[in-house]
């Protein structure tokens, strides 16, 4: 193994470790995704139902719309687990004041990182996949009725959740402590922006074009093609990926200028205290 690989597994099992004897960690990553989908699911379904009785005929209507509510939640886990699973493996190494530690140690900032959005990516899988099968188990929706395309909606919504995530890292650097609650709150603040729930075109002229500027946007109209017209929307996603790109590309910036200026002060090992 190539020395630098070595370094950011040394990262991944330091974290991984922790949830191998507590099963209280295990069931937190869960426990938001099933919640969500729990209490909108039985919601479409309440909806569905009373479709059905006020009208009969717009009953198949309710339910394909059911469906796009239900995939837009857990397309919208996967963006928030991303995005705060890299942010608290950041913070845990803060909370346990081992982040001066880690800088001592041949370790380098890429490689730290690399090793946070590996953690993040298995915190995603472990956290969504037990909520998706619990939506086909209860309301018999299957996400992955949308075809191959959802690898490529995962995959949009994981990055633009890591970019988002470089951004809280550097806040965190920036300005200490004071800055942690945007792990949690940041992603959801782009929420009604995102189009999760519904087309962008329904959102006000003026909110559009930050709409537009969002990579989740794309994802979300491109969701609804599949699971409403059947249709893959390759121009939604090419415009995901390529706000993806540009999203990462300003937020490595960002952390890296953050970092160096904690480095040079010394802010590593105080952040926290």
């Amino acid at each position: 193994m190539r020395p630098a690989l070595r370094r950011v597994w040394g990262l991944v099992y330091r974290h991984l470790a922790l949830y191998r004897r507590s099963w209280p960690r295990v069931i937190e990553l869960m426990y938001f995704p099933v919640l969500q989908i729990l209490l909108w699911g039985f919601t479409s379904r309440w909806i569905t139902s009373q479709a059905a009785l006020n009208q009969p005929g717009a009953a198949g209507s309710a339910a394909v719309a059911a469906g796009a509510l239900l995939g837009g939640v857990l397309l919208w886990e996967v963006a928030l687990r991303s995005q705060m699973g890299m942010s608290l493996s950041f913070l845990e190494e803060i909370w346990s004041r081992n982040l001066g530690h880690i800088f001592v140690s041949p370790l380098r900032p890429r490689e730290m990182l690399g090793g946070f959005m590996v953690l993040s990516l298995l915190r995603t899988v472990v956290a969504v996949l037990p909520a998706a099968g619990l939506a086909w188990l209860l309301y018999g929706f299957g996400v992955f009725a949308m075809g191959p395309v959802i690898v490529l909606f995962f995959a949009a919504l994981l990055l633009m959740g890591w970019a988002v995530s470089l951004g809280v890292i550097a806040m965190i650097l920036r300005h200490g402590a004071g800055a942690e609650a945007l792990a949690w709150s940041l992603l959801f603040g782009l929420a009604p922006f995102a189009a999760v729930f519904y087309p962008v075109a329904s959102l006000p002229v003026w909110v559009q074009p930050l709409s537009w500027a969002l990579p989740a946007a794309h994802v979300f109209e491109g969701m609804r093609a599949a699971l409403l017209d059947g249709r893959i929307a390759w121009n939604h996603l090419g415009a995901a990926f390529a706000l993806d790109a540009l999203w990462m590309a300003a937020m490595s910036w960002v952390f890296l200028r953050q970092f160096r200026r904690a480095r040079e002060t010394g802010a590593l090992g105080s952040i926290g205290e």
